[in-house]
């Protein structure tokens, strides 16, 4: 387990809810993933994310769907793609399972 920590360490990640807007392939990436659009609500905006979820979605079934991402890292160029906040799943091995809200919620709301 690694170390514990403080409620102040927490607070400086920003998790918040988007909707995927787009998904597409991306072939020029090392391990097979998709390039998404997120639209993250007005106060936020739309950024693109890189995401290795190949194995257990396909680009049709992500349009639409609210996931919750890290939007506060630095920005990470993946060969030819700028990848602008983390997309959160669970791993196990190559399986990659979404972090969704259970309803339906308004894009940009905080995760705490």
């Amino acid at each position: 387990m690694s170390s514990p920590l403080q409620w102040s360490d927490f607070e400086k990640v920003h998790m918040h809810v988007g909707t995927i807007l787009e998904a597409s392939d991306f072939p020029e990436a090392n391990k097979p993933a998709y390039q998404l659009v997120i639209d993250f609500g007005p106060d936020i905006g739309i950024l693109k994310s890189s995401a290795q979820i190949t194995v257990c979605y396909q680009k049709s079934e992500l349009v639409g769907r609210q996931i919750i991402a890290v939007i506060n890292f630095p920005k990470k160029q993946i060969g030819p793609f700028m990848s602008e906040c983390l997309v959160l799943g669970a791993v196990d091995q190559e399986k990659v399972i979404l972090l969704e809200p259970g309803l339906q919620v308004q894009n940009g709301l905080r995760v705490s």
